[in-house]
């Protein structure tokens, strides 16, 4: 026979058992498709982070005071900000100071229920360095910063109920702020989305801020990072460099996504498993069909077929089987991919290698589970066969 008459002849075996084969075929769909979405969304997500990466950029570096050796709260020096600008390889730096100071909705709320809010000074160059965008109204200014105006970080808008209404006041240290801004959510620095924002100056004059800065944002050259976070430190405190602490803020992006890579390969564990009972699926359904088409398979060798003959029919539609669960697999798990990153805003990401990896698995699979059906009926004797009951 040549090749086009046995995947012909195989075709023909699986179109005379539609519902057995639309169910095994469903088996290793599902696998498949398991695994080609578990693969799809984590290159999607993937593809988000380097884009946010690309966006923000990798240089933010952030210093803040630790603990001194007997673990109490230190503190950046006043001039903390000036000798870091003074690194040849900074190109930007900002900060934030916090402020003692509770943030309401109003001066009726208790003062025990604080709900998460912090009070933070900032410069006006802030939102430049920490690449923050505005969700609503606008940023701090020179006109804004003698005055009590506020910008609310995204959660802390959420929390005190003003997250589409800027322009209200709030209560904030035992005066009345009002709001001209709200942040979108701050990538790099997460710690803004709960605060309450003012200008250094208008934070002294108002609420007695003591101008120490707690967190200083600094913007490095890309290839001088490393040197640059060796020595902030002992710049940022020559007297006691050990009691700063620096960190670069796009390292916490990589290592979440270095965790949910972790989470990938047990999923992937688990669509394979998937994938192996959908083979013990095919292997059954051949198995089966060897055993019903005793007088098929007598009738053909009688008339001439040879062993091999049969036990390419029986392979064929095996791998038929397989390939047709496959393809479908293939598609679903991109539909879900697709459908998945764009709810989640991600750019769509499939690897062409979980494509081509899926349809030959699923060959594979096929070849496997069919080789014993197809070597059965290869087996049986033409008397044998049309005997059978």
């Amino acid at each position: 026979m040549r090749w086009a008459d046995v995947w012909r002849t195989g075709a023909y075996g699986l179109r005379s058992r539609p519902l057995r084969v639309t169910l095994s075929a469903i088996g290793i769909a599902i696998g498949i498709a398991a695994m080609v979405a578990v693969v799809g969304i984590s290159a999607s997500s993937s593809a988000d982070l380097n884009r946010k990466l690309d966006a923000l950029g990798t240089n933010l570096l952030t210093v803040g005071p630790g603990q001194s050796m007997f673990g109490e709260e230190s503190e950046l020096p006043l001039a903390s900000e000036a000798m870091i600008e003074r690194i040849g390889p900074v190109l930007d730096t900002s900060a934030v100071g916090a402020i003692d100071a509770s943030v309401y909705r109003n001066d009726l709320i208790p003062e025990v229920e604080t709900g998460g809010i912090t009070a933070r000074a900032a410069r006006l160059d802030l939102l430049d360095v920490v690449a923050g965008e505005m969700a609503e109204g606008r940023w701090l200014s020179e006109a804004t910063d003698d005055y009590p105006a506020v910008v609310l970080g995204a959660e802390a808008a959420e929390r005190l109920g003003v997250s589409a209404n800027p322009d209200v006041q709030i209560w904030l240290g035992g005066q009345w702020f009002t709001v001209v801004g709200i942040l979108e959510p701050a990538e790099l620095a997460p710690e803004l989305d709960t605060a309450a924002i003012v200008g250094w100056e208008a934070a002294e004059e108002y609420l007695g801020f003591d101008t120490h800065a707690t967190t200083v944002y600094t913007r490095a050259s890309e290839s001088a990072v490393s040197d640059v976070q060796a020595v902030l430190g002992a710049t940022a405190n020559p007297e006691h460099p050990d009691e700063v602490e620096v960190s670069r803020p796009s390292d916490a992006l990589v290592a979440a996504e270095a965790a949910e890579e972790t989470f990938t390969g047990l999923l992937l564990g688990l669509g394979a498993v998937a994938l192996l009972v959908g083979g013990v699926g095919v292997a059954n359904t051949m198995v089966i069909s060897v055993l019903e088409r005793r007088g098929e398979i007598g009738l053909r060798r009688s008339l001439g077929a040879t062993r091999g003959n049969v036990r390419s029919q029986f392979l064929a539609e095996s791998l038929l089987l397989s390939l047709l669960g496959g393809l479908g697999g293939v598609v679903l798990g991109s539909a879900i991919t697709a459908a998945y990153a764009a709810w989640q805003g991600w750019p769509p990401t499939v690897p062409a290698w979980v494509l081509g990896g899926g349809v030959a698995a699923t060959a594979a699979i096929g070849a496997i589970a069919g080789l014993y059906p197809a070597v059965k009926a290869a087996r049986l004797s033409p008397t044998e066969a049309l005997t059978a009951p």
